[in-house]
């Protein structure tokens, strides 16, 4: 199979996507909105994300879904980018598992920074410990201006290092003897799991829009499997019905996938009305799949249920929808500087918010109890993604990108 692709996949049009840039831009802008409006009280209830039996959802829990689903828009850009530079067979998919195993790592020492250690037995202090995790993985997953080849290797191999060390100082339970632990894996994690999952399917689907919403309709039975039979004794049985998230997950991946097809393969008429038109049908068909799946699993982003992917999806459908019409279609860009440090360094963006968190905790350092309460609180938060985005603006000045 060296040599040639995996399968044959749909070409798509050339040239930057504005709007797939602008979703990405809102999403990541929200996000830290969102993450920080996490500590503030006395803020209603659909501002916060919804218990895990409340069979509810606020747009808070949409959020998450919102990544995936841009991961999905991303995939068929992205493959056939692989595909045109010669990476065919195994190495397109070396390509893929090292991506999809480069999140579950950093998902995994994110999750374990969080949660899971006892300060009492760390050798280094957590806020300590986790600024190194995140230089570990600027050396390890940064791209350097480096001349010749071997300084940046040699980076890589002290960022390798450097997360072995980090590994081995951690200490958990409540004698300090747990080591790390998966836990939930985190949301880059979740991400991973749901990428490497979602570009095999796209795969062997072959790019065809129906055979991807049957892979989405075979995600959903999956889970509904899992859960009838969550108490098998069997534990081969046990462990194939006990990725019921990761399905759920890479169902909204698809998803996104099947938009960005029916909005930008190439090799048929730009029939702007023909694609919305097969985008509304697409967004209702989730709606309705929420609706008749609600009842048994109710709607939950914890249990990840497949309501919640529904509805997450067809919310996603809808606002780039929107957002490709005004953007794309109409012209309307220039607003879209306002987020496009988010396109042009996600990851950096994803993980600032962290690297500070973690810098005033060393510090000794936290906001005056007005900004963690109210109107203060969310104006603060607000105010805080902006800077956040402004922030990633002027990093992306410097020669130095973290990319997978």
């Amino acid at each position: 199979m060296n040599g040639q692709p995996l399968a044959t996949l749909p070409a798509l049009h050339a040239g930057r996507i504005r709007s797939l840039d602008a979703f990405r831009g809102l999403t990541f802008l929200v996000m830290v909105f969102v993450n920080e409006l996490h500590g503030v009280s006395g803020i209603p209830a659909w501002a916060r994300h919804m218990p895990a039996d409340a069979d509810a959802m606020s747009f808070v829990d949409v959020v998450f879904p919102a990544f995936l689903f841009i991961v999905g828009l991303s995939i068929p850009f992205a493959l056939q980018r692989r595909l045109q530079l010669g990476e065919q067979g195994w190495a397109l998919q070396r390509h893929v598992g090292s991506r999809a195993l480069a999140l579950v790592v950093m998902g995994y020492f994110m999750v374990n920074a969080e949660s899971g250690f006892n300060p009492a037995f760390m050798v280094v202090p957590m806020p300590v410990w986790s600024l190194l995790l995140y230089l570990a993985f600027l050396l390890v997953w940064g791209v350097f201006p480096l001349e010749p080849q071997v300084l940046r290797q040699t980076l890589r191999l002290a960022g390798v290092l450097l997360l072995l060390l980090l590994a081995a100082l951690y200490r958990g339970g409540p004698d300090g003897r747990q080591t790390m632990t998966p836990q939930w894996w985190g949301i880059l994690g979740l991400i991973g799991w749901a990428y490497g999952a979602a570009c095999v399917l796209y795969q062997l689907a072959r790019g065809r829009v129906a055979m991807l919403l049957v892979m989405v309709a075979a995600c959903t039975v999956y889970y509904g499997v899992s859960h009838l039979h969550s108490g098998a004794d069997n534990p081969v049985q046990g462990w194939l019905l006990s990725h019921d998230g990761h399905a759920a997950h890479t169902s909204i991946v698809l998803c996104g996938v099947v938009c960005a097809l029916i909005f930008f393969q190439a090799g048929q008429p730009d029939d702007a009305v023909a694609r919305f038109a097969k985008t509304s049908l697409l967004l209702l068909a989730l709606v309705a799949a929420g609706a008749l799946t609600r009842p048994l699993f109710g709607i939950s982003k914890i249990h990840a249920t497949p309501a919640w992917c529904f509805y997450s999806a067809a919310w996603c459908v809808g606002l780039f929808a929107a957002l490709h019409a005004l953007v794309d279609r109409r012209g309307l860009q220039r607003w879209t500087a306002w987020v496009a440090p988010a396109a042009q360094n996600p990851l950096v963006l994803y993980l600032l918010p962290f690297v500070i968190g973690a810098a005033l905790q060393a510090l000794g350092w936290g906001l005056p109890p007005l900004l963690r309460q109210g109107v203060p609180g969310v104006l603060w938060a607000a105010a805080y993604a902006v800077l956040v985005m402004a922030l990633v603006g002027w990093i992306n000045r410097v020669p130095v990108r973290l990319q997978l």
